[in-house]
């Protein structure tokens, strides 16, 4: 194509709103207080001003830099709706010419009263889910892409030519499951032939509008996968050179972020592509060999962070930029993933430190980052002040106190093999079950109930001085009581205290540990409408005072039942903030859990008699090539051990992990040697417990029995199936029952009922087994 792809441009940028706009939107939609033309009117709103913003950032309004990636809910299950590809579960929802209105679409992403949604997963390395598409050998197709055309009409009403952004074809099928009762052979890339002439309509549609660049995800290139090599390598050239014959199209600029595409590079390029992105902070840096590859397009170079919000190291990245440059090779700047997973504005922090705040680059930042360094790889030497003035924060802060603390430094260094290691597992039980007494199928939380509007108003207030500290103690002390009371009224065994007081489960523990700071408004997208404030971990991370023993211990004096001690595990804590990146991670992750192992020992000397150690984004950080992965698992799962080894036998520890594919580290699961691991397992309808089964897992396992990230209630039927299919795989004296993960987001009205069908399921159940002839 001779269309020039844009000097400078992101991958994508977030779209909840600066103030999470989009949220307030939908929630009010879903809860009928507003109406469809209410929230369709917001998302314009939020698309226009997005575009502009990015204008005034430095991007060009009429050269496709700006891309159109907006979504209501997630850019996955807007791809499945564009290609009509429903669940036979769901074939109801499509109109008489395949397409689902604005009611079906949440329907798939929530589920009704009867179905479960689509099941949810986490987005490759990233705190973000997506909805996963099913697919089986019948699935039909349909074109629907009257969402996309009106967006980029839309745009162009306003004055911006805007890039649309879809999944592309090989990274939307790989990321699909096969739909139920599909022969086993079957898998959803099958039907890459199939989705290829939508695609390709798509394309004819938006040239037909003016469109001059369409810009296609393909992340799952830079992924390894159970999929032959070169049976990814054959759709890569099935799909791209489809999509590239004609001229009736736009020019088609396919992104790989995440990851380095390393061999799968020469094919994508050989196929009529026009650009491509590489991501240059998580993938390599190309040889001079493989930027020859792409003779003839442009090499897009993801060269600023679009997963981390420290600023930028100018210096180096320009330095990059200049051994990217070569004959026929047309080269554009840009930031390594979509910017989606970063807040919006650093400059809006203002009760940050001055300092800190200097070192932080956010979305809008991180724009202004890719047009300083266009206009380097443009005119060389034009930008060499703002280089330099780059250079100098960095500096400073590396010399910044707290940044590295030596008592810090030294308990790491003087950690022993016998630190990371806890006591036989075979001994642990037994002094657990004579301590605990619990009966078979017990039945338990997984930490927080609902966050209820006075409680989020109390902590308001108190954080504003309209409430004491006595005072707001009182009210988080009340909520615990209603909270104890109403799980003994329900039947459970063990109890949690509801996590009243946390108004995140990172921010939380950022909030008590020296290294971190945590922002006001630095909210990202984590799926649908929750949202996130990742903390941010600056310095040398340590304890300077217990920080949940309170708490848990009010709550144990309120009931004979055992209470969980709740905390968050290292990994998770490094996973759901911004890190620092000048050490590995690795020792950033012992820092914390040696402050963890503290907050261990001092629930245990209060007489916790469980603690439960959350790493639920244990497989998020999973590297998605293999050859990186034994490294990894190696030091979190020692994170992990590091923070519970000094547990006394008698006190159980559990874990809980959720939302990710969890067959491919239930190795490392094990190796964490929890007492109890709870996994999510309602959403995929209890496909973990066949894993467990063929592993051999020995431990106590909950796996999940209700979806809390569906506002459904699940019947006791339905859970009762799920648990039957749990027992017929794994040892019912191994199982707990559980949900799937805190009940915070969720009302009482349904997290009531809900949980009494929890019990009511666990109890026929465990009468069951319990039967001479038990399931039978």
């Amino acid at each position: 194509m001779s269309i020039p792809f844009p000097h400078s441009t992101i991958i994508g940028y977030p779209r909840i709103g600066p103030r999470r706009e989009l949220k307030k939107a939908l929630e009010a939609y879903w809860s009928g207080q507003a109406d469809r033309a209410a929230l369709e009117d917001e998302a314009r709103r939020i698309r226009e001003s997005t575009y502009a913003r990015l204008t005034e950032l430095g991007l060009n309004p009429h050269d496709s830099s700006i891309p159109a990636s907006f979504s209501l809910y997630d850019q996955v299950l807007d791809t499945a709706v564009v290609l009509g590809a429903v669940p036979e579960r769901f074939a109801d929802l499509p109109d008489d010419d395949g397409v689902l209105d604005l009611d079906a679409y949440f329907t798939l992403a929530r589920g009704d009263a009867t179905r479960p949604p689509l099941e949810m997963t986490k987005w490759f390395d990233t705190n973000y889910h997506y909805l996963v598409p099913e697919i089986g050998a019948a699935t039909p197709f349909a074109l629907s892409p009257d969402s996309v055309l009106r967006e980029v009409d839309e745009a162009a009403e306003a004055g911006y030519r805007v890039r649309p952004t879809l999944i592309g074809p090989v990274t939307f099928l790989l990321l699909s499951k096969a739909d139920d009762g599909t022969d086993p052979a079957f898998v959803p890339l099958d039907r890459l032939h199939d989705v290829l002439p939508l695609y390709r309509d798509l394309l004819r549609l938006l040239a037909d509008r003016g469109v001059r660049w369409v810009q296609f995800d393909e992340p799952g290139l830079v992924a390894d996968t159970e999929m032959p090599e070169e049976r990814i390598e054959a759709a890569v050239r099935e799909a791209y050179g489809h999509l590239a014959e004609g001229a009736d199209r736009p020019a088609l600029f396919v992104a790989t972020p995440y990851g380095t595409l390393g061999t799968r590079l020469a094919g994508l390029a050989a196929t009529g592509v026009d650009a491509v992105h590489l991501d240059l902070v998580k993938g390599a840096v190309p040889t001079a060999a493989e930027i020859g590859v792409l003779r003839g397009k442009t090499l897009v170079a993801g060269i600023v962070d679009g997963h981390n919000v420290w600023k930028a190291d100018l210096a180096a990245a320009s330095g990059v930029l200049d051994t990217l440059r070569a004959d026929d090779v047309a080269l554009s700047v840009a930031t390594s993933t979509s910017l989606q997973h970063v807040p919006y504005d650093a400059g809006i922090e203002q009760a940050l430190d001055p300092l800190l705040r200097s070192w932080l680059s956010f979305a809008d930042q991180k724009v202004q980052e890719v047009a300083v360094l266009a206009r380097h790889v443009a005119h060389p030497g034009v930008v060499d002040g703002e280089i330099a003035a780059a250079a100098r924060i960095l500096a400073g802060r590396r010399a910044s106190p707290g940044v590295e603390v030596p008592a810090v430094r030294a308990r790491t260094a003087d950690l022993t093999p016998s630190d990371f290691v806890r006591g036989d597992y075979g001994e642990r039980r037994a002094a657990q079950q004579a301590a605990l007494e619990l009966p078979v199928l017990p039945t338990t939380t997984i930490g927080s109930f609902p966050q209820t509007a006075e409680i989020r108003s109390a902590r308001a207030r108190a954080a504003r001085g309209a409430l004491t500290a006595e005072q707001y103690e009182a009210a988080l002390q009340d909520e615990i009581r209603r909270v104890v009371r109403l799980q003994e009224d329900l039947g459970f065994d063990v109890l949690v205290h509801g996590e009243a007081e946390r108004n995140d489960m990172v921010q939380y523990f950022a909030e008590h540990l020296n290294g971190f700071d945590v922002t006001r408004h630095g909210w990202v997208q984590s799926y649908g409408s929750r949202c996130t404030r990742p903390s941010l971990l600056w310095g040398d991370v340590s304890r300077p005072a217990p920080i949940t023993v309170p708490w848990t211990s009010f709550a144990q004096s309120l009931t004979d039942r055992p209470v969980k001690g709740m905390l968050t595990g290292p990994v998770t804590i490094l996973a759901w903030s911004f890190v620092r990146t000048d050490q590995p991670l690795a020792d950033t992750a012992n820092q914390v859990a040696l402050a963890l192992r503290d907050e261990v020992e001092d629930l245990e000397r209060a007489g916790t008699r469980i603690i439960q150690v959350d790493e639920p984004a244990l497989r998020e950080l999973l590297p998605l090539r293999r050859a990186d992965q034994a490294a990894y698992l190696a030091w979190s799962v020692r994170a992990f051990t590091l923070a519970t080894a000094s547990a006394a036998p008698a006190t159980q520890i559990h874990t809980h992990l959720c939302y990710s594919e969890f067959g491919s580290v239930l190795a490392a699961i094990d190796g964490l040697d929890a007492d109890v691991t709870s996994l999510e397992a309602a959403r995929s309808r209890m496909e973990v417990v066949h894993d467990l089964g063929e592993h051999g897992f020995g431990r106590g396992v909950g796996p999940g029995v209700y979806d809390i990230h569906s506002p459904r209630v699940p019947s006791v039927e339905e859970i009762q199936a799920l648990l039957e299919r749990a027992v017929r795989h794994v040892p019912a004296e191994q199982l707990w029952v559980n949900p799937d993960c805190g009940l915070k987001t969720r009302g009482y009205r349904e997290t009531e009922e809900s949980l009494r069908n929890l019990v009511g399921a666990a109890r026929a159940v465990r009468a069951a087994v319990e039967a001479p002839a038990g399931l039978g």
